[in-house]
């Protein structure tokens, strides 16, 4: 006669086991080891994207500066790859335009930038690069940084006459829709949340260039920090392009699957222990001496 069916065993009665705990801290081991690579391949990703960056800086820096009309005529559409390009352009400051790009961060601290209109003079074409359009064009210039709606007048100050201005290209702004309108600015200049061409051009007048220009250098000088002037901001990247090594990501992320999937392995050795014990136990023991368990050894 076979024997009594025996009860089938919980999944938790068996995970409880000595043998399964055993197991568990051995997978829970390679786990954590798989997770420390996959830090250790993500940090690499973001190291090697900052390298990149560097790299490209440099490169940039040892060619020099481009002319702007060569780089980018008024009037047309902006290149993504021309984003930290560094260019120079020749014109004379309208600081009555001149606005504060709010909730724009710096070294971890939020303030404004000093957006002014500069028209251009001399973009390197000798004013072909306008010759079919209705004037001189205006450009967008970022000066800098600072940190009060109603700065010192050393930041808003700008040089007079013509200047020569050196900086990266960076591309227009979206406007920002759907946000609550930004307060009247009465001590300071007026206030906006992006640097849109599009709207810029309503207030400034065109033609317009469809980028802007953050600031490097100019000639002559406008007051340094240290003097109270604008704090100069760092070279613009193309936005997802240089925030992480796309190679070490995906090492990173297999890391991380080989980690989750010793805990999956763990919980199927124990669902397979529970059901063979119930399939194992149809027909007499003494049919089947060695018994069934992980893999066929004794249970």
């Amino acid at each position: 006669m076979p024997s009594p069916q025996p009860a089938r065993r919980s999944f938790w009665a068996v995970a409880v086991q000595p043998r399964m705990i055993g197991i568990l801290l051995l997978f829970l081991l390679a786990a954590a080891v798989c997770g420390r690579l996959g830090v250790w391949q993500l940090d690499r990703a973001y190291q090697r994207a900052e390298l990149a960056a560097q790299q490209e800086a440099a490169e940039q820096a040892s060619h020099g500066p481009e002319a702007l009309g060569d780089l980018l005529p008024p009037q047309t559409s902006f290149p993504g790859e021309l984003v930290g390009t560094e260019a120079w352009v020749t014109g004379e400051y309208e600081p009555e335009g001149q606005m504060l790009v709010a909730g724009r961060a710096l070294d971890g601290r939020t303030g404004y930038l000093v957006l002014t209109p500069l028209r251009v003079t001399d973009d390197g074409t000798g004013g072909a690069s306008w010759a079919d359009l209705s004037g001189p064009p205006v450009l967008p210039v970022v000066r800098g940084w600072v940190d009060s709606p109603t700065p010192d007048a050393a930041s808003l100050d700008v040089p007079d006459g013509e200047v020569r201005v050196t900086g990266w290209l960076q591309a227009s702004e979206s406007v920002q829709e759907g946000t609550e309108p930004l307060p009247d600015n009465p001590d300071g200049p007026p206030l906006t949340d992006s640097i849109s061409t599009g709207a810029l051009v309503n207030t400034w007048g065109g033609p317009i260039y469809s980028g802007y220009v953050v600031l490097t250098t100019s000639d002559p000088a406008q007051a340094t920090a240290a003097e109270g002037g604008p704090a100069l901001l760092p070279r613009p990247v193309l936005e997802g392009s240089d925030g992480v090594n796309l190679q070490n990501l995906f090492y990173a992320l297999q890391w991380w699957v080989f980690g989750l999937f010793a805990v999956v392995l763990w919980i199927r050795l124990v669902r397979d222990e529970a059901a063979g014990t119930k399939r194992g136990r149809t027909h007499d023991d003494s049919d089947d001496p060695v018994g069934t368990g992980i893999a066929g050894l004794p249970g």
